[in-house]
């Protein structure tokens, strides 16, 4: 397991990571969200022993990072943002460099290399040069660095960033597929990542951590969870009241082309009872969906001020 024990860190008198404290056991993929500025970086290089924390504990696969760091790095994948690598290399190069620096040789050296090519789909490019890849294979080549040593912990920071939609979907899938026996930690600022690639979420914003559980409960914080938003081939009055009127519904926001939305009170189903007043009302349905939250609209609502939240809407 991961277990981080009230972890700060302070740049002079600024403070990055505020007393934070979590754990991540087998399995699971923790997704680390916030705006820019939130101490998503930080804390992922204090997990990796490149800062050193201001206070606080952190223990690795049950080594203490302060006690025993080289024993705790031999377990941890690492992939920086931006996946550095020596450009003039190869790509068979460099793994082969990653590798004997973790101190593979010979025949193993070799099992590990092919066992990362064929997970990350590099063999293609192996005889390339790196500043010739692109920016899809250079991100690949990180994770393949990044598995060289097959570690139980994954440590990625912003994985997809800058690929293109088939890149991003082979990169979830591998992790996915990494999680099945590796604890992995992911940064992101791209939300769609949490409901595709993580089991957990925890929201950071000015070092502190203002949410921590699963992408499900993340959604339900939303205004939209189990908002109804439904297109009739006319919208009448006596429609827009009638819904109006349902003690389980807090609010109708009428939009384009005769579609509406319509807002539950405190997150509850309202879809029988919507569905119940249309047909009273014969009006005909064209489309219908029921929302299960908007990660967005929740990420917005818990990092920005009241008066931000004001003024971005």
């Amino acid at each position: 397991m991961i277990n981080v024990s009230n972890l700060s860190k302070y740049f002079d008198d600024f403070c990055a990571v505020d007393d934070i404290s979590f754990s991540v056991g087998a399995g699971e993929v923790l997704g680390f969200l916030g705006p820019n500025g939130a101490g998503k970086s930080t804390t992922m290089k204090m997990l990796t022993g490149f800062l050193a924390p201001s206070s606080g504990e952190i223990s690795i696969m049950g080594f203490n990072l302060k006690a025993d760091l080289l024993k705790a790095q031999q377990v941890i994948g690492y992939l920086p943002e931006g996946a550095p690598a020596y450009a003039d290399m190869t790509v068979k190069a460099s793994l082969r460099f990653i590798g004997e620096a973790r101190g593979f040789s010979g025949a193993d050296l070799q099992v590990r290399i092919d066992s990362v090519v064929a997970q990350v789909a590099l063999d293609s490019v192996l005889g390339k040069r790196i500043d010739n890849l692109s920016k899809g294979y250079r991100r690949r080549l990180g994770i393949a660095q990044t598995l060289l040593h097959d570690p139980q912990v994954l440590i990625l920071d912003e994985p997809t960033d800058g690929l293109d939609p088939n890149q991003k979907h082979q990169v979830r899938e591998l992790i996915r597929n990494l999680a099945k026996d590796k604890i992995v930690i992911v940064s992101t600022h791209i939300l769609e990542e949490v409901s595709a690639v993580c089991s957990r979420a925890m929201i950071l914003a000015e070092g502190k951590v203002l949410f921590d559980g699963t992408p499900t409960a993340l959604a339900a914080q939303s205004d939209f969870h189990n908002a109804v938003t439904v297109r009739v081939s006319r919208t009448t009055e006596a429609l827009l009241s009638a819904l109006e009127a349902l003690s389980v519904v807090k609010k109708v926001v009428a939009g384009d082309s005769d579609s509406m939305t319509i807002f539950p009170t405190e997150g509850q189903p309202i879809l029988a009872e919507v569905n119940r007043v249309i047909q009273e009302q014969a009006c005909q349905v064209e489309e219908l969906h029921v929302e299960v939250g908007r990660l967005d609209d929740v990420f917005r609502k818990l990092t920005l001020t009241p008066t931000e939240l004001e003024a971005s809407l």
